[in-house]
């Protein structure tokens, strides 16, 4: 992929995995560079980072349209307008329809709060300490027509401690989110993702003579 990879973010809340991308982007550890933010929440905190960092925001409220399929036709219109090549969802309250499927296939992903398949959807910390999982984290994952059942490209993993609440538990996976966003959109960039049916397949970054030469080989 020639320069940097044009991304859009949906997101519909404060932002901090937004905020995450944006530094990275800033620091040149992401090639990428954030063409629009999406909101459809007019109050989204988002939307007031994205101004603070001069991108492009577009707040376009779901309640205004009289169905679904008209929002989410406006929304990827705006997506393409931009020229964006990669969505990433960043607290999009939305589920995502066949609209934005077709749009951009297998160039959606997502980041959710638990170590898929395990406690999809809403309110996974309180699932993950009222089941007594031993261990939580974070997935990035593309995004298919399914509910948080994307392939999946990575995952963190935090430990559930003995006093954790909903609260201090999401905190931890927090900080993870923040570390494997941008790397997940890094390899994309780098064309290192190849979908194989459930499975994301991540080429190795290293050539083969370099392997050959250093071992173990070093990551660029």
């Amino acid at each position: 992929m020639s320069g940097k990879l044009k991304i859009g973010v949906l997101a519909s809340g404060s932002g901090t995995n937004l905020q995450a991308i944006i530094d990275r982007c800033r620091d040149g550890s992401l090639d990428a560079s954030i063409a629009l933010v999406i909101s459809n929440n007019p109050g989204a905190g988002c939307l007031e980072r994205a101004a603070a960092a001069d991108i492009t925001t577009l707040c376009i409220d779901h309640r205004q349209f009289s169905s679904r399929a008209d929002f989410d036709h406006r929304v990827v219109s705006a997506l393409q307008q931009a020229g964006v090549e990669l969505v990433v969802l960043a607290g999009f309250m939305r589920l995502i329809s066949d609209v934005f499927l077709e749009a951009f296939p297998g160039r959606i992903i997502n980041i959710h709060p638990a170590l898929l398949p395990a406690f999809p959807g809403l309110h996974v910390q309180r699932k993950a300490i009222e089941y007594g999982a031993r261990f939580s984290g974070c997935t990035v994952h593309f995004v298919d027509g399914g509910v948080d059942t994307g392939p999946i490209i990575l995952q963190a993993v935090v430990p559930v401690l003995e006093d954790d609440d909903e609260e201090s538990l999401a905190a931890r996976i927090l900080v993870e989110e923040h570390r494997i966003y941008p790397r997940a959109i890094q390899l994309f960039a780098e064309g290192r993702l190849r979908i194989e049916g459930r499975r994301v397949r991540i080429t190795p970054s290293v050539s083969p003579l370099r392997a050959s030469l250093i071992n173990p080989p070093l990551d660029d």
